[in-house]
């Protein structure tokens, strides 16, 4: 049996195919495989027991030839060096694909935050800050929130970074809370994106967005919004689901209704007028469009032949094996790869960065316009791209991205 490959080993596969298809210059495909930097600490906190927990903390600094390093920081039981590698490379193409100034990098801590109370995941979160602080600042390294960490996160961090400065640096992290420097929208700005990419391929197909069938997989700050918008839209959300399952509905779900049901259980599963279902199930909805916004590998080749979207949007980062890739490209089903599908946060975030160096706030409305305009101008262009080259999204968008950063490294040159 073929071993399914790691998150690093999908991201040097993507890597090789888009540096055969530029001709890359051996060097510099060999300088983008390697991250500039990656830094492994540990992290020790006292637990509300009494007790030191110990856990492994990590940020990978991966390519910063179009400006500061830029990425989350995800909270989760999976974390280690292999993942946070693989993510880092995989913002430095994203950041490239919607030509925002920044380069790739990513962090995380292995941990359960949910078996975590607030106090001991801020007491994690300051100490890993303190302990990353050399490497990260405004015009350095710029971190974000992913896979369960948040809004309060980010606000321990810029805390915890400026008291360490001695003044405030509201620009070091995005985001923040809107009260103390956060963006308008930014919460929901990876979803909207997902969803205008949606609503650009849908287009493509002569489909509206009002009445096409929806399934997403993982119901957190993206699944969860990329469902509300979706449905605001006129979209019937067929299925949904979390970390414990999933649920379906051959009326429709109410996403609004699902989501106070889960605030109150924990989970999605046994929402009233609902059916339970897996989460492999989700994935395998009759739908128009699929949204696997969950974790890396979610759709392979095991299961990528029972997909039925006509339209699959990856909200999640690496959520598609390349197996699975050439699957759904021979069921000529479009699949909008994730270095485009969920840049709108990474897009917000930058609006949120320049606002903090300028130390203004703009309107909900200049902010979503902005993205809107940014997101449908990079669909267009990768479309235009599959279009002349004849070929899938992922590689349309992988070859534009390490394009432009492999563009930026000759530019650059090599010092000293």
């Amino acid at each position: 049996m073929a071993k399914t490959l790691s998150p690093y080993g999908v991201a040097l596969e993507q890597l090789r195919l888009a540096a055969e298809k530029l001709k890359l210059d051996p060097g510099i495909h060999e300088m983008l495989k390697v991250p500039k930097r990656s830094l492994t600490v540990s992290v020790t906190i006292r637990m509300d027991n009494g007790k030191i927990g110990v856990f492994q903390g990590y940020r990978v600094q991966h390519m910063d030839a179009r400006g500061p390093f830029k990425g989350g920081i995800r909270y989760n039981s999976t974390v280690d060096l292999d993942e946070v590698t693989a993510l880092s490379m995989w913002m430095t193409w994203k950041c490239a694909v919607v030509d925002i100034p920044y380069g790739g990098a990513k962090g995380g801590v292995c941990c359960n935050p949910k078996e975590m109370s607030k106090g001991e995941l801020e007491r994690l979160t300051r100490r890993y800050t303190s302990m990353i602080f050399d490497i990260i600042g405004p015009y350095r390294d710029v971190p974000a929130p992913d896979v369960y960490t948040d809004s309060q996160t980010m606000a321990w961090i810029m805390d915890t970074y400026s008291q360490m400065k001695g003044y405030s640096v509201p620009e070091c992290v995005t985001g923040k809370p809107v009260s103390i420097g956060g963006s308008e929208g930014r919460a929901e700005a990876t979803s909207f994106g997902v969803d205008i990419c949606a609503r650009e391929a849908a287009k493509q197909l002569n489909m509206k967005m009002k009445g096409a069938t929806v399934a997403v997989q993982g119901y957190g700050n993206v699944g969860w919004n990329a469902a509300k918008i979706a449905y605001d839209w006129g979209a019937k959300i067929m299925a949904v689901s979390d970390s414990t399952g999933g649920i379906c509905s051959k009326e429709g779900l109410n996403p609004y209704k699902v989501y106070e049901h889960k605030q109150k259980t924990g989970s999605v599963v046994n929402f009233k007028g609902s059916e339970n279902i897996t989460n492999e199930e989700v994935l395998e909805t009759k739908c128009d469009i699929l949204i696997p916004a969950a974790l890396e590998n979610s759709i392979t080749k095991n299961n990528a032949d029972n997909i039925k979207a006509k339209i699959v949007v990856e909200g999640a980062n690496g959520p598609t094996t390349p197996e699975a890739d050439k699957i759904l490209c021979e069921k000529k089903a479009i699949l909008i790869p994730d270095i485009l599908a969920n840049a709108g946060g990474v897009t917000a975030s930058y609006y949120e960065w320049v606002q903090n160096l300028e130390r203004e706030h703009w309107p909900v409305e200049e902010v979503n316009s902005k993205l809107e305009t940014k997101m449908v101008k990079a669909f267009n262009d990768l479309y235009c791209t599959v279009k002349k080259e004849k070929c899938e999204m992922r590689t349309a968008a992988l070859t534009l991205g390490v394009g432009r950063v492999a563009e930026a490294i000759k530019v650059l040159g090599l010092w000293p």
